[in-house]
């Protein structure tokens, strides 16, 4: 049976920042943050590994507000922003899964849990 793996990747994304932080973030030699981008690809390969999937699809979040914060004005309103540490790693990682012919799915509106059920 063919098996089909959805991931969110904000949610990667996010718990891979703030669980590799540490005392001190990853970066390169250059001082590129890379902590999110580390903590993602050893999710990622560990999917890729124990689940074997014929399928694979990472959705993100766009940062345009969401149906979410137009039903709610106070949703996420308490919520820090995005950090530039993790911001600036974004577009790296989905070069990275466009170069491993990973599909990446985003929709402007909604957040990327909510694209992920409309593809099931």
């Amino acid at each position: 049976m063919d098996k089909l793996v959805l991931v969110d990747g904000n949610s990667i994304m996010n718990r891979a920042f703030y669980g590799i932080m540490g005392n001190r973030m990853l970066t390169t030699k250059d001082g590129k943050y890379t902590n999110a981008i580390y903590g993602f690809l050893a999710i990622l390969f560990k999917i890729l590994e124990d689940i074997e999937p014929q399928y694979l699809v990472v959705a993100f979040d766009l940062k345009a507000p969401t149906a979410r914060h137009k039903m709610y004005e106070g949703y996420k309103a308490n919520r820090k922003g995005m950090p530039d540490e993790l911001a600036e790693q974004m577009p790296i990682i989905k070069e990275i899964l466009s170069a491993m012919n990973i599909d990446i799915v985003e929709m402007e509106g909604y957040e990327a849990d909510d694209v992920l059920r409309y593809l099931i």
